[in-house]
């Protein structure tokens, strides 16, 4: 299996066969860190064709109906690494995940609560990129039993649940994350801005400054913070980048809960480009 995205149209033509689909399907791989549950989760996830099946069909919605950037398989991977990735940087600073401190639950419960949300955070699109948040909520709900089953007694498994579903509710525009886990969510879904997940429909024909903004980052990078827990650095090629992340970065990011956590620097590379600016700081 490959675990790399399909290179251009190929991702996202029309009328591709679903048996074609499926044999160049995602690998879904994260970091366990001897967490055991998560990688008994990871190991049922990427058996689970219903599920791969959901990411197919909401990426069909974005790309092939919509015209949008990728939103399957290659995204809730990527944004899943992303989330466990800034949690695990929260708490080397002391940061407390919420099933911590509201349910005495382990370290362990919330790198599962951001991974499972993560992955599930799209699946409505399966169905319409119109409140597809909501849509995401009852989608998942049923997939959500079957993977936590045998892994925690009842009552513990209904509580990861509905930390599960209010991270993924929490993602959209205008979201309000009341728990540390679902404001990571929200910061990692907006930071799958680097130029590859841009590449269909700006090579499609779809100019427009969210798609040129795009283009124009190259990396996004998580390291221990200078000042705060988390610094998220944004290299770019040229600074219409900037848009990323000041129109679409900064407002999931505002409200999130974690902005006393997180500092922020983008990076123009010195070479292809008239400097229309050389750093930006949030």
């Amino acid at each position: 299996m490959s675990d790399k995205p399909l290179a251009g149209k190929e991702q996202g033509t029309p009328g591709r066969d679903l048996a074609a689909r499926f044999a160049n399907r995602i690998k879904i791989v994260v970091p366990e860190r001897r967490n055991e549950k998560l990688a008994r989760l990871i190991e049922r996830v990427n058996a689970d064709d219903e599920l791969y099946a959901l990411w197919v069909a909401e990426n069909v919605t974005a790309i092939d109906r919509l015209g949008m950037t990728d939103h399957g398989p290659v995204h809730v991977k990527i944004v899943m690494n992303l989330s466990v990735r800034l949690l695990r940087l929260l708490v080397e600073r002391g940061v407390e995940p919420s099933v911590v401190r509201d349910y005495g639950m382990s370290v362990d419960d919330a790198e599962v609560v951001v991974a499972l949300a993560a992955l599930f955070h799209d699946v409505g699109m399966s169905i319409h990129r119109a409140d597809h948040e909501a849509y995401s909520l009852f989608v998942a709900q049923p997939k959500l039993k079957e993977l936590l089953d045998d892994l925690y007694p009842m009552h513990q498994a209904t509580i990861m649940r509905s930390e599960i579903l209010h991270a993924i509710i929490s993602h959209r525009a205008g979201g309000e994350p009341l728990t540390v886990e679902a404001g990571i969510v929200r910061i990692a879904d907006a930071l799958d801005i680097a130029k590859g997940r841009s590449r269909i429909p700006f090579e499609s024909g779809s100019v427009s400054i969210h798609s040129v903004s795009a283009a124009a980052i190259e990396a996004v990078k998580l390291e221990r913070g200078r000042q705060k827990a988390v610094r998220i650095v944004i290299e770019m090629s040229n600074s219409a980048g900037v848009f990323q992340i000041d129109e679409l970065f900064r407002k999931k990011l505002l409200g999130s809960g974690l902005e006393p956590h997180v500092e922020l620097e983008a990076q123009v590379a010195e070479e292809g480009e008239k400097q229309l600016l050389r750093r930006y700081e949030l």
